[in-house]
This record gives C-alpha cells, sequence and structure tokens, in this order.
C-alpha cells in the first residue's frame, strides 16, 4: 500500500496565490518546451444524456510530478467535477488525489498570464476582459502578476454581471476597472484583449484591434466554436498552448484555416516554445498577437503539484491507502 494524499476543494481554496500559479505554470511549460512530453485533450462525447468525458496528462520531470485532468460535463446532473490524479514521476507511485474546482481558474488564468507575459508590449497598462465569470476572474488575477494594469474595461452580456466583476476586481487591483456596454467598446484601445467565455462565435470585431494588441483567448476548445473571428486570427502572429491542439479544437484557427485566409504554417510557435527559448516571441511594437489557450496537463499538473507540497506543509488533507498492481493482483 502506498499513502496518497486527498485534497478537498475547500483544502486547497486560496492555498496559493495568483503569482505562484504564474510561476509554477512558466516553469511547466519551460520543462515542454524542452521536451517533457504532454499531449492535447481527449473528449469523449455522449449523445442521451447530453454531455462529455475529457481527459489530458502530461509529464514534468524536473518538478518531479505527473498527471493531469479528468473532469465530466453534463449528463443528468448537468454540472461538472474536476479530479487530479498526480503521481510521482521518479517512480510512478500516486502523490495525491485533488479536487481541481477551485484550482480551475487559476492554473487556467496562470497560463493565460504566461501567454501574455511572452507576447504583450512590456508597457502593455490597458486591458480589456470579455467575460465575468470564474474564468474571467482567474485570467484577470493573473494577467495583473505580470503587467501594471492601469485600466481594465470588462463587457459580459449581462449588465449586473459585468458591474458586479467590474466592482470586484476595483477592489482587488491596483487599477481603474470599469464596465462597459459591448466588446467593442472594451476592446478599442486596449492593450491586452482577453476573452474568458462559452460563446459559439466571435465576441468581437478582430478590425477594431489596433497595432501592437495581444489578446489571449481561453473560452473555447472546440472545433465548431469560436471566441475570434477569422480577421482577429489571420491578422495576427498565433501561438497556442499545443501546436497539436491548433489542429484538433482550436475553434478560432480552425475556421481561419477552413476559410483559406491562413494555412498549416501560420502557427508561428506554441507557449513552451517561447518559454524554454525556441522561439522569439513578439518581434515589434506594432505586431497583434494571439495566444489561443485551450487547457492542458502542463498547467494542471504543475498547479497540483505547487498545491500538493503547500498542503503538505499545512498539513492539510486525508491520507488514502492506494494498493499497487502487484499487491491487488496477486493479493500479497
Amino acid at each position: 500500500m502506498t499513502e496518497t494524499l486527498f485534497l478537498t476543494s475547500g483544502d486547497v481554496n486560496g492555498l496559493a496565490a495568483p503569482g505562484e500559479f504564474v510561476d509554477a505554470v512558466r516553469d511547466g511549460y519551460r520543462q515542454y518546451g524542452e521536451g517533457a512530453p504532454a499531449e492535447p485533450r481527449t473528449t469523449l462525447r455522449n449523445d442521451d444524456p447530453p454531455g462529455f468525458l475529457t481527459t489530458y496528462a502530461s509529464i514534468l520531470p524536473e518538478t518531479g510530478a505527473m498527471g493531469g485532468y479528468t473532469y465530466t460535463a453534463g449528463f443528468g446532473a448537468a454540472d461538472a467535477w474536476f479530479l487530479t490524479p498526480l503521481f510521482d514521476a521518479e517512480s510512478g507511485e500516486p502523490l495525491a488525489l485533488i479536487d481541481g474546482a477551485s484550482m480551475n481558474p487559476f492554473k487556467t488564468g496562470a497560463t493565460g498570464a504566461v501567454g501574455a507575459d511572452e507576447l504583450a508590449r512590456a508597457d502593455a497598462s490597458t486591458a480589456a476582459i470579455v467575460g465575468s465569470g470564474p474564468q474571467a476572474r482567474g485570467q484577470l488575477r493573473a494577467l495583473a502578476t505580470v503587467r501594471d494594469l492601469e485600466t481594465v474595461w470588462i463587457y459580459s452580456p449581462t449588465k449586473a454581471h459585468r458591474e458586479d466583476f467590474a466592482g470586484e476586481m476595483g477592489r482587488r487591483l491596483d487599477a481603474s476597472v470599469a464596465a462597459v456596454a459591448s466588446a467593442g467598446a472594451a476592446v478599442e484601445g486596449a492593450d491586452i484583449v482577453v476573452t474568458a467565455t462559452n460563446a459559439t462565435d466571435p465576441v468581437f470585431d478582430g478590425g477594431l484591434l489596433e497595432p501592437g494588441t495581444h489578446v489571449t483567448a481561453m473560452g473555447q476548445y472546440n472545433p465548431d466554436k469560436r471566441e475570434l473571428d477569422t480577421a482577429t486570427i489571420e491578422r495576427a502572429t498565433y501561438v497556442p498552448d499545443l501546436r497539436a491542439r491548433a489542429f484538433q479544437d482550436a475553434g478560432s484557427f480552425l475556421h481561419a484555416l477552413e476559410e483559406g485566409t491562413i494555412d498549416n504554417e501560420h502557427v508561428h510557435a506554441d507557449l513552451g516554445d517561447l518559454v524554454a527559448g525556441n522561439a522569439e516571441g513578439r518581434e515589434s511594437d506594432e505586431e497583434i498577437t494571439v495566444f489561443d489557450s485551450g487547457g492542458t496537463g502542463i498547467e494542471t499538473v504543475a498547479g497540483a503539484y505547487l498545491l500538493y507540497e503547500k498542503a503538505q506543509e499545512e498539513s492539510l488533507g486525508q491520507p488514502i491507502d492506494i494498493a499497487s498492481g502487484s499487491e491487488a493482483l496477486t493479493g500479497k
């Protein structure tokens, strides 16, 4: 038997700061860029009841951990559950099983922040956030750790939601945060645009982007749905989290590819290439850049191991016994 730590969402909620997630995730993508293995998500869809089961994984040898997400959404309960099994990268033994729900916006936000740090102008100080849910919160809080934001504009379709979000972030951040009445009003003049929505169609007109703008899109990972229009993809230096994912479920990229405005070579690099120094990010102040973030095992393992270490320091969680294959199969 091996003692494994079970951590509830309550155990890990608030355990690490946004900047700590950013540092852990950046290091994870560096390892991936230097050859650590990671694959895009696998999603199995069910028609009746409608829902899907998704998995993705990675190995981070220097971190000393491997694992990923297994999560469901929809089905009869019309809800979602996130489980993160975490293993030791040397022995293969299980380290922890983590309820990953509360971690989700922070590890995903950290990925967006790493992408923005690599691709946004160094002097970027104005941001537009399209969306007002937990993922938008995670994105903005993490973004504020890599850029000195002075002004943030918030848009989501429901007025009360965007105003509540703006008020909350205005109290939390050292920046002027205001809700606006349209996505266009948010995007025009912004140095950084973040889309964190469940939209099926583009959420703003790419023609509104001014030279030098960076866009992080993180709300869609479905080949039939997109947050960004073809104009945005065509105008931009395009960087996905994983190169292979761009051709699998990055709907904005795939729509532009199908329309013939770009070709396969439009993928400049993936995030690991940039962090590891294998490719340049932004090359001019006039360049428009896009980071397309759909979720990978890299940030999941990096964030989960950060929480695992902190939980051990604070004696959190419940130990459970896991039998090895040799024990279970031989009865020894």
